[in-house]
C-alpha cells in the first residue's frame, strides 16, 4: 500500500499523544519536558528499568531516551521496545553525544527511529518529535485499516484471529476465564433474494452497529467473522457472562424490528447466537494457545441455537440434545 504524500499528512497533532522521556539525568528531562510541553502529555523516567515498566503499562506515542544511562543503555531500551509486540511500532528517538557512525549504525540495529544530539536544540527536537508523531499516527491509521471490516467498521478475520491467539495465551499465563461468541443471521440469504444485496448489506451494517452497542468493556471485541456471521470475544469473562452476552445481543438485534418477510414465524430480522467460556489453564480442550477449541465449542452452541429454532442462545452441551 503506497504512503500518502508527506503534503497531505495532517498538521495538526494530537494533543492526546503521550509521549516518554527516558533519561538517567533530571535536568535533561526537565530541559526535553519543556521544549516538548506543547505535543501532548509527557511522561518521565530517569531509568532503563523504569521507562521499559511505564511503557509496558501504558503504551507511548514517542520515547525518546539517553544512549548512556546505568543499568539499561538507550540502545537496550530501544531493543526491548521493539520485542514487544505491543510495542514494536512505538517509534524511538535516541539522544547521544556521540557523532561516530558506527554509534548510529548501532541505534538503528537496535530499532531507533531517529538521533538527537547532545545539546538538545529546541527547534530541531521538537521538528524530529513531530515528524516521528505524525508516522506514527499515519502507521496506526494504515494498521488499523487492514484490520477493520470495511463493510461493517467491527475489526476483521485477521484481527479476530490474532486477538483470539493472544487472549487464549493471556488468560492461560493469569488463570483466568475467556469467553467466545458466535453470531449468526438467521435465514439471510433469504433475506438477500428478497431484498437484494444492497438492501443486505445495510441490514448487516445495523447488526454490526447492535452488536457494538452491546460491547462495555476496551478489552473485547466485536469482529465480522465472515459473510454473515460475527464473533465477540470477552476476555475474563465466565459462562455466566457470556450467556448474559449473548442474550443481550439476541435482544437487541430483535429490538431492531428489521423486517424480513421470509423468516418464520416472525417476520423479522433475527440471529442465533453460541456461546462457549473456559479456562484455558485448566480445560484440557482449550489448552492450544490459537484457540480453535473455543471456536469449536462456540459453534456447537451456534448449531444448538439454530436446531432450537433459532433468534436465541445456545451453548454447547445442548448440541448433543439435538444431534
Amino acid at each position: 500500500m503506497m504512503l500518502p504524500a508527506p503534503d497531505s499528512w495532517p498538521t495538526q497533532l494530537d494533543t492526546r499523544h503521550s509521549l516518554l522521556l527516558v533519561d538517567d539525568d533530571a535536568a535533561s528531562v526537565q530541559v526535553l519536558a519543556r521544549m516538548l510541553s506543547g505535543l501532548g502529555e509527557l511522561r518521565f523516567a530517569l531509568s532503563g528499568e523504569d521507562g521499559l515498566r511505564l511503557a509496558r503499562e501504558s503504551p507511548p506515542d514517542l520515547v525518546l531516551v539517553d544512549a548512556e544511562m546505568p543499568g539499561l543503555s538507550g540502545f537496550e531500551v530501544c531493543a526491548a521496545l521493539r520485542a514487544d509486540p505491543r510495542l514494536a511500532d512505538v517509534p524511538v528517538i535516541i539522544i547521544t553525544g556521540h557523532t561516530e557512525v558506527a554509534v548510529e549504525v548501532a541505534g538503528f540495529a537496535a530499532g531507533a527511529s531517529d538521533f538527537i544530539r547532545k545539546p538538545p536544540v529546541a527547534e530541531v527536537v521538537v521538528a524530529r518529535a513531530r515528524t516521528q508523531l505524525r508516522l506514527k499516527a499515519l502507521g496506526d491509521a494504515l494498521r488499523a485499516s487492514a484490520l477493520t471490516d470495511g463493510l461493517t467498521g467491527l475489526a476483521n478475520r485477521r484481527r479476530f484471529d490474532q486477538d483470539l491467539r493472544l487472549e487464549c495465551e493471556r488468560a492461560r499465563r493469569g488463570h483466568e476465564s475467556l469467553a467466545l461468541l458466535l453470531i449468526d443471521v438467521d435465514h439471510f440469504k433469504r433475506y438477500n433474494d428478497r431484498y437484494g444485496h444492497v438492501a443486505g448489506d445495510a441490514c448487516l451494517r445495523e447488526i454490526a452497529a447492535a452488536i457494538r452497542g452491546c460491547i462495555r468493556r476496551p478489552a473485547d471485541l466485536a469482529a465480522r467473522y465472515g459473510g454473515e456471521e460475527f464473533a465477540v470475544l470477552l476476555p475474563q469473562t465466565d459462562a455466566a457472562g457470556a450467556r448474559a452476552m449473548a442474550q443481550r445481543i439476541v435482544n437487541a438485534v430483535a429490538d431492531l424490528a428489521l423486517a424480513h418477510a421470509d423468516a418464520t414465524p416472525s417476520c423479522l430480522v433475527s440471529v442465533s447466537v453460541g456461546w462457549a467460556a473456559a479456562r484455558p489453564d485448566l480445560d484440557a480442550s482449550v489448552v492450544l494457545t490459537r484457540g480453535e477449541s473455543l471456536v469449536e465449542a462456540a459453534d456447537r452452541g451456534l448449531y444448538a441455537a439454530k436446531a432450537a429454532g433459532r433468534g436465541r442462545i445456545g451453548e454447547a452441551s445442548e448440541a448433543h440434545a439435538h444431534a
